[in-house]
């Protein structure tokens, strides 16, 4: 069983949340204002997914049990996430939500792939775990009840 995340990196991963959640909540009880709603949505799971993008960015600087290929893959990795969140934008409804769920997806797979290879918290996989799934029903959910 992993170790329990510090309380005050728990609080602020799940603070983080609340505007997937609110969002996602006004886009289904405001059927007048669904659009905006998800819009906002969209926009701030765009700006979360080039966050996450740079932790590996982060742990390519800091990790010192990173080979030098692996150092390059997380440099290389750090940006794509906010090159996959940036066209997101630019579309609409399903197919913005699918962009950002894929994003978030081959996030937490590169997660779990860095954490193969140096030595994280052992509380960050789980925790990024939970965030990610929370994020990305977010994202589905608020779409399809739109």
């Amino acid at each position: 069983m992993a170790t329990p995340s510090p309380k005050r990196v728990a609080l602020l991963g799940y603070g983080g949340l609340l505007p997937f959640i609110g969002l996602s909540i006004g886009s289904v009880v405001d059927h007048h204002h669904a659009l905006i709603w998800v819009d906002a949505l969209h926009a701030y799971g765009a700006v979360i997914l080039s966050f996450v993008g740079a932790l590996h960015w982060g742990f390519a600087m800091l990790a010192n049990d990173l080979g030098d290929a692996e150092r390059d893959a997380r440099y290389l990795w750090s940006v794509i996430p906010a090159l996959l969140a940036w066209p997101a934008l630019l579309l609409s409804g399903l197919l913005a939500s699918g962009m950002l769920v894929l994003g978030f997806v081959l996030h937490y797979w590169q997660d779990r792939r860095l954490a193969n290879g140096c030595a994280l918290p052992p509380w960050y996989l789980p925790l990024r775990g939970r965030l990610t799934g929370v994020a990305c029903l977010c994202l589905i959910g608020s779409v399809l009840a739109s």
